[in-house]
């Protein structure tokens, strides 16, 4: 007679170096930050509790607070867009028209390429058009802006068109069999039978866009660096189109003493993210209950 293995020791012993891992590599780091997000320190070895302190002067901090504004507009309309986008051009390559896969390549390849070899791709791009107007990127923040915009639309836009394209296969085609029965016509079709079909994978591509947005570094840092800057009425640089990202980057290494206040920042970041996640956690659910 064999002896049955003992899965539970097997399944330890494939999991506990992971696990391990794990823990050392993200729960420690994590819990770390955050406890050092109180403290005012240099290196983590020196670290003394000053308790909110390093809170109060996230919330002081001219360049933080213009950074958070500049990252919500400029989510707000590369949502839009990037959805905008995705969706029509996902639409249109569901049509049948002749080439639609290499179309799907032509358009999904962007997505593959790093944020900062795109970030300075696009700053020669922009800066090679503009200096026929005797002007560049980093002297405008609405260049910066609308720079970051179309980067990002080129590089994200592609990723959601697969994600529409699969909800566009997913609608039954009897449903649009009956629609035609009973005389609706194409725009009908898409606003009464496609759209509200489609509502899981816009639930999906509308948040992925969110948190993609939110957490903007690399472009950010290749294509404008945070320039233009401006000296407020405090003294302090302020850097028109520095995303919250390298805002938190920038107090944490610019300044040893100032460590502590990016830390606070990058945990205020962390739970503006997790908010963002847990509302797609439930507007996902909401929407599987609802059907």
């Amino acid at each position: 007679m064999f002896k049955k293995p003992k899965r539970k020791i097997y399944f330890l012993i494939f999991v506990l170096p992971t696990l391990l891992a794990f823990i050392i590599g993200f729960v420690y780091p994590f819990f770390s930050g955050i406890y050092l997000s109180f403290c005012k320190f240099r290196t983590t070895s020196d670290a003394t509790f000053v308790g909110f302190d390093n809170y109060i002067k996230a919330f002081q901090n001219e360049g933080f607070i213009r950074s958070f504004w500049f990252t919500a507009l400029f989510v707000v309309v590369s949502v839009v867009l990037i959805n905008l986008i995705a969706f029509f051009v996902a639409y249109a390559l569901t049509l049948g028209i002749r080439g639609s896969n290499i179309f799907r390549t032509v358009f999904f390849v962007p997505n593959l390429i790093g944020g900062i070899i795109l970030g300075y791709i696009w700053q020669l791009i922009f800066n090679g058009i503009l200096q026929y107007y005797g002007t560049n990127i980093n002297l405008d923040a609405r260049f910066g802006f609308w720079g970051l915009i179309i980067l990002m639309c080129w590089q994200q836009a592609g990723y959601m068109m697969i994600i529409y394209i699969a909800g566009f296969q997913s609608v039954p085609g009897d449903l649009y069999e009956a629609a035609r029965i009973d005389g609706a016509g194409k725009g009908q079709l898409l606003k009464n039978v496609t759209i509200p079909m489609m509502a899981p994978s816009i639930t999906i591509c509308t948040f992925l866009t969110l948190t993609n947005s939110f957490k903007l570094f690399d472009q950010n840092l290749a294509l404008t660096g945070g320039a233009p800057g401006v000296v407020s009425e405090s003294g302090t640089m302020i850097y028109q189109t520095q995303m919250m990202a390298l805002n938190i980057y920038n107090t944490f290494y610019a300044n040893q003493n100032s460590r502590g206040v990016g830390q606070a920042e990058g945990v205020i970041f962390f739970l503006i993210v997790v908010v963002i996640a847990l509302a797609q956690l439930y507007f996902t659910r909401k929407r599987e209950v609802q059907q």
